[in-house]
């Protein structure tokens, strides 16, 4: 990690909700304190059980949190991007990881030291309280995981994925592996090859050698099911509640 962003950051390159959410004297505090670095697909953030030693608030990409069962199957709890941060345990009196944090889709990220995030939360009440309405936020995606996984067709699940994906990428263009895809969402390979190809059929999307482009999202909205609206709704409540008069 390095790249160590300047005290006087301009707030428009920043895109991560928690801390554009702050006050101007907090968000400059953990800005001067962080350091930014764009991460890599399939890079490995922390392992389960592995210690916190930062933060990590996204700015662009999608971080997914992987539960692995012995056999070697995957599938992911939940999922990040610029909305959140990772490290929830670190404002709940915990300080390890729970789940493998693995990125999906790269992005740029700033990386703020358990220390100062430390002096951070004891110094501004505006940084507890922005990261607890993203916990309030995370809940929610998480239980909408939990439905959508026992409910909905694959071809759902992927295409609300891919709508999440693109919403933290602010781009109809992403890298995307069916293979990750496969393993994220405990789907066969066979099956996202099929419902991509049918997806690509409809003009609905195209994929070629790992990259992806959104030809017609209102459509691809419509392959989706009711929980990517909830997620999304969930998140933008949580964003948009009146903030407190506090420091």
């Amino acid at each position: 990690m390095n790249n160590r962003t300047p005290p006087n950051v301009d707030l428009s390159q920043v895109r991560n909700r928690v801390i554009l959410e702050l006050r101007p004297a907090a968000q400059e505090f953990l800005l001067s304190r962080s350091l930014t670095r764009k991460t890599f697909v399939g890079e490995v953030i922390y392992e389960d059980r592995a210690q916190f030693t930062h933060a990590v608030f996204p700015h662009e990409g999608v971080i997914s949190l992987m539960a692995e069962m012995e056999d070697g199957r995957t599938i992911e709890k939940t999922s990040l991007g610029f909305e959140g941060f990772l490290g929830l345990a670190l404002i709940m009196g915990g300080g390890v990881a729970i789940s493998r944090s693995v990125v999906q889709v790269p992005g740029y990220t700033s990386w703020i030291s358990v220390a100062d995030l430390d002096e951070a939360l004891a110094e501004f009440v505006c940084v507890r309280e922005a990261m607890l309405r993203y916990a309030q936020a995370l809940i929610v995606q998480t239980m909408e995981s939990v439905a959508c996984n026992g409910l909905h067709s694959a071809e759902q699940r992927i295409s609300r994925w891919l709508l999440h994906a693109r919403d933290r990428v602010m781009s109809d263009q992403f890298t995307m592996k069916q293979q990750t895809l496969s393993e994220t969402l405990g789907v066969r390979r066979a099956t996202v090859s099929a419902v991509c190809a049918q997806l690509q059929k409809d003009g609905i999307l195209e994929y070629s050698r790992g990259e992806l482009k959104i030809i017609d999202r209102p459509r691809l909205e419509q392959r989706s099911c009711q929980c990517y609206a909830r997620v999304t709704n969930a998140s933008l409540l949580s964003s948009n509640r009146q903030r407190p008069a506090s420091a």
